[in-house]
Parts: structure tokens; sequence; C-alpha cells
């Protein structure tokens, strides 16, 4: 059985291997990187984490049209956009995202930077000292202020109903996390690192079973909750520099 030191020493040396520029090359955190104003970066990011599942190739390739739809300047479409300009959405699709909730979301996300002050000062608001799972709870309810169609509403998840909420809490880490190694931004500087949870997904969630950081076997909330509080052992300044590690293997050692 592997010791916790060991443990420790065996994933720091994966953050390393997997925490660099080359990560980038095939994840969707290129999308941001286009990107150099705040809200443009948050957008971007935003938008191209909601799609974050199924082929990776897939999700850049539509994450990349859905900035050319929002003509490059996504924070700029967003607050001044009109009702014509977004008759070009409605052809968007990715799996069961479509070009109406495309359209919600522009719409919402005026919202949210029009009424609430952007989306940083929607999730700190209810932010707890070790998570941010609250905070997403609140953050949807705030998201569907704006009329909307009931089926829009799944491609956020809540962490409340359960969720492991993956896609919200990578797009978290990429806003939140320091960008020494020019990966994440940490653009979010009223949130702490501390405060993230770990993007929980088949990958992610079978490495951690593998070396004994996980027993629950659904991906849910009760199952990031659990990791967290082995990750936080670790590192509870930056728990999750650890997705790199087991994203890495899962993904690309195949672990």
């Amino acid at each position: 059985m592997i010791s916790n030191i060991d443990l420790k020493e065996f994933l720091d040396s994966k953050v390393l291997q997997y925490n660099n520029l080359n990560f980038i090359e095939s994840d969707p955190i290129q999308i941001p990187h286009l990107f150099t104003q705040k809200e443009d970066i948050e957008i971007a990011g935003f938008l191209a984490a909601t799609i974050s599942w199924g082929n990776r190739k897939s999700i850049i390739k539509n994450s990349h049209q859905m900035m050319d739809l929002l003509e490059q300047s996504p924070y700029d479409f967003v607050m001044n956009h009109s009702k014509n300009d977004l008759k070009p959405l409605e052809s968007f699709v990715h799996r069961t995202y479509n070009g109406l909730d495309f359209i919600t979301f522009i719409k919402a996300l005026k919202h949210i930077y029009g009424k609430h002050n952007g989306l940083e000062a929607v999730f700190k608001k209810h932010a707890e000292p070790k998570s941010l799972q609250k905070s997403i709870h609140h953050f949807k309810q705030t998201f569907f202020e704006v009329e909307h169609l009931q089926r829009t509403q799944k491609h956020i998840s809540d962490p409340l109903k359960n969720s492991a909420a993956k896609r919200i809490n990578m797009f978290l880490r990429w806003m939140v996390r320091s960008n020494n190694k020019g990966i994440d931004f940490g653009i979010w500087k009223s949130i702490s690192p501390s405060q993230l949870s770990c993007p929980l997904d088949i990958h992610t969630g079978n490495t951690a079973r593998k070396l004994g950081l996980l027993k629950r076997n659904q991906n849910d909330s009760l199952a990031v909750n659990e990791l967290d509080l082995k990750l936080r052992e670790m590192d509870k300044k930056d728990p999750v520099k650890y997705d790199f590690a087991l994203f890495g293997l899962g993904v690309n050692e195949k672990f």
C-alpha cells in the first residue's frame, strides 16, 4: 500500500509533468487564452466550460465557433447586442446545447454583468471559507433570473442537487488558480485557490479511486467533497493543482 507521503510525492511530480503550456494545446482552456481583457476571458471561459463534455476536438472546434458568432469580442457582444445580432446564434449546436440555449446564456450573462457586477462578484457573494459549492447553487439561481426555457437549466449543474458540477468547478479553477505556469488565469483575486473543488469526471474519478483517494463509486457532489478533503490534506492552499495529475494520469497514461 502506497504511503501518504509517497502518494503526495508521486502526485506532486505528476502536477509538474502536466501543469505546463503543452496542456493548453488539447484543452478547452485555450479558448479564453485567445483574449486579454478580464471580461472577455471570463465569458469565453464560461461558455467553453459550459460545452466541455464529449469529444475534446469537437468541444474546442465548437467553442471557436461560439467566439466567431460573438465576433471575437465576447464581452462587447454580451453587453451591446441587438435582437438581430442574436439571429446567427440560432444555428449553433453542441450535443444537446443548442442555439436557443446559447442565446439565453448571452442574455443571462448581460444580466450578470449589468445587474450583479459580473461573474466574479456573483460567485464571491455566497463563497464559504473552504467551498464554492453553495456559490454555484446561488449562481445558477441568479443566472436564470432572465426569461428562459426550462430545458436550458440543465446546462448549469447544481451541487446542492448532488451534481459534481465538473464544468463549473473547472471554470472556477481557470479563473482563480495562479497563472504562474501560464495555464490557469488567476484573475479572480477575491476568491482563494483554497476554496476550489476538483473538477470530477470519469477520468479524475477513476484515477482517484485507484490511488485510494476516493471510495464513493458515483461521481457526484458527495464524491467531490470526499476527494476535496483528501486533496486538502496534501495541499490546503492549492488542492486543485492535483486536477492536472489525476486528469493527466487518467487521460494520457490510461492509469
